[in-house]
């Protein structure tokens, strides 16, 4: 009964999410094409053996060694990976280009994934993280697919959500063939919800084993910035970030007026919603996008632009890891700049990322910082450039202890698809 009525409930708020599509389309005209996919009218065009969904840019970043990986070892099988943003959808074109298949989710309607499914047909659907939909997941079970949640995460407040809809969380979570939980935290968080213990593993975070591109830092650098020194970046900010993060800039321009902020919004279609703050603040500041060189007036550059970011963490003297300083936000991934050997801070609210950070904190590989000892933070870590150098070399020592997860993942991968193909 309670699996009908959310079929009703997500049926009826078609209408609203389409509006909702067309509004977000104001800013980002990608929202406004594709609808076809989204409500299932445009069906895949071929059956795919293996099914990634991996949400948007982030989960399609840690997913990326091992979707490749299945490419590499598995060439007879097409492989389809779905999204539901489009900044997810121009990650996956620019990594995968037509190596895979390539769609955006349907909204979770139990005849438009029957339907959906009878012409895919996959053996193996892998969900980043903790993408969870109930119909998703009951008729991929219907179907014998063997269905892993990879890379899987659950914070304490999300699995207290969780247990709010026991009816409805319970057998959704019985479809799940396998949970491979980056921490024992959330693997016992799941096993609570009510998994079967047998049907969960702790099997590392993809994160650690990101592939780590060649970059030329001092090229890099004599390109985009000059003779800018220091180079701070402050990234994937969100609303009510960006003024303390500029706030924090100021104390460091307070004691060096040539330093350099590089601002990267989590979402680039906010542009012009901080340009005016930049404007507000009067800072002097460039796009981007319309960038052919900086000016030497510059303090701020604007990221409004998509897939650049390690470019930026590249040339960093210290990075910043937004959606941190405000509680409902949860952090983002710390790994990404401590991967380039960048000295790494971030906010205190990290639940999303809850037991990397605690490691890291606690090797000395990352400090944790409330938004008023963000800018001297910046300042001490600046005039003590050995006490950088050891955050690095501390932080390296907690990405080489974790990495491995990739295997793992791969081997579960590849022995489901094995017993599927025998079936």
């Amino acid at each position: 009964m309670t699996q009908w009525l959310y079929d009703r409930i997500i049926s009826l708020l078609v209408p609203l999410a389409l509006f909702r599509l067309w509004w977000k389309g104001r800013l980002n005209p990608a929202y406004r094409q594709r609808w076809g996919e989204r409500l299932g009218w445009d069906l895949p065009t071929k059956p795919c053996m293996i099914w990634f969904h991996t949400v948007s840019v982030g989960e399609t970043v840690a997913a990326a060694p091992l979707i490749a990986a299945i490419i590499q070892k598995f060439p007879e099988h097409r492989v389809m990976v779905t999204c539901t943003t489009p900044t997810g959808s121009e990650r996956i074109h620019n990594l995968f280009g037509d190596q895979i298949e390539h769609a955006y989710l349907p909204w979770d309607r139990s005849r438009v994934l029957r339907q959906w499914l009878a012409v895919l047909q996959p053996r193996v659907l892998v969900i980043m993280e903790t993408e969870l939909w109930p119909n998703l997941l009951a008729e991929s079970h219907l179907r014998g697919v063997f269905v892993m949640l990879a890379n899987a995460r659950l914070s304490e407040r999300s699995a207290q959500g969780y247990a709010r809809w026991p009816g409805l969380v319970r057998p959704m979570l019985a479809n799940l063939d396998y949970v491979a939980a980056q921490d024992q935290a959330t693997a016992q968080r799941f096993v609570h919800l009510g998994v079967d213990p047998s049907r969960v593993g702790v099997l590392g975070s993809l994160k650690f084993d990101a592939i780590r591109p060649a970059l030329n830092r001092e090229t890099l650098r004599e390109q985009r910035t000059g003779a800018k020194n220091p180079v701070l970046v402050a990234a994937s900010t969100h609303p009510g970030e960006e003024l303390l993060v500029l706030s924090a800039f100021s104390v460091v321009q307070a004691t060096l007026p040539d330093a350099l902020l590089v601002l990267v919004p989590r979402h680039f279609e906010r542009g012009s919603e901080v340009a005016g703050l930049l404007n507000r603040q009067h800072m002097a500041w460039q796009l981007r996008s319309q960038m052919q060189s900086l000016n030497t007036d510059t303090h701020v550059i604007l990221v409004d632009t998509m897939g650049e970011l390690m470019q930026w963490y590249a040339l960093a003297d210290i990075a910043f890891v937004g959606g941190s300083l405000l509680p409902h936000l949860g952090g983002h991934n710390v790994l990404e700049p401590l991967s380039l050997d960048i000295p790494t801070i971030s906010g205190p609210y990290v639940t999303n990322f809850q037991s990397i950070v605690e490691e890291l904190v606690q090797e000395g590989g990352l400090m944790l910082c409330e938004a008023d000892r963000l800018g001297d933070t910046w300042n001490d870590l600046l005039r003590h450039p050995a006490r950088s150098q050891e955050m690095v070399c501390a932080a390296n020592r907690v990405l080489d202890r974790n990495r491995g997860s990739l295997q793992r993942h791969l081997d579960l991968i590849s022995n489901a698809l094995k017993q599927q193909c025998i079936r």
